[in-house]
């Protein structure tokens, strides 16, 4: 089976984002074949959760991750911050939709 590289996985997420009428940017690039993908939701600028994409023993899976409170902007940074710190492999992507979990979920079901 072909496994999808992160730089082809987070290229799609932008577009199928955009296409669905919502904004799409990547913070920090990463590791173009194997990065860990950690996408910042938010919608209409209010914070939402961070989901990394962790591999489990029945595949690929994407949990909330960071601090408990979203709308704490500071530790939210700082959690960003020593992620990118512990793996500069580490892809950032920022998604400013209606149900950014929603939309990662579905996305993740096609890859």
């Amino acid at each position: 089976m072909t496994r999808l590289t992160s730089r082809f996985l987070v290229d799609l997420l932008l577009r199928q984002t955009e296409a669905a009428g919502g904004f799409a940017a990547i913070l920090a690039r990463g590791d173009e074949t194997s990065g860990v993908i950690l996408i910042q939701c938010s919608d209409r600028g209010r914070a939402g959760p961070l989901l990394e994409r962790r591999f489990s023993p029945s595949g690929y899976v994407w949990e909330a991750v960071g601090p408990a409170d979203d709308s704490d902007g500071e530790s939210r940074e700082n959690y960003q911050k020593r992620r990118r710190k512990a793996d500069p492999d580490l892809w950032l992507v920022e998604l400013d939709i209606a149900d950014a979990p929603q939309l990662v979920a579905e996305w993740a079901a096609l890859t």
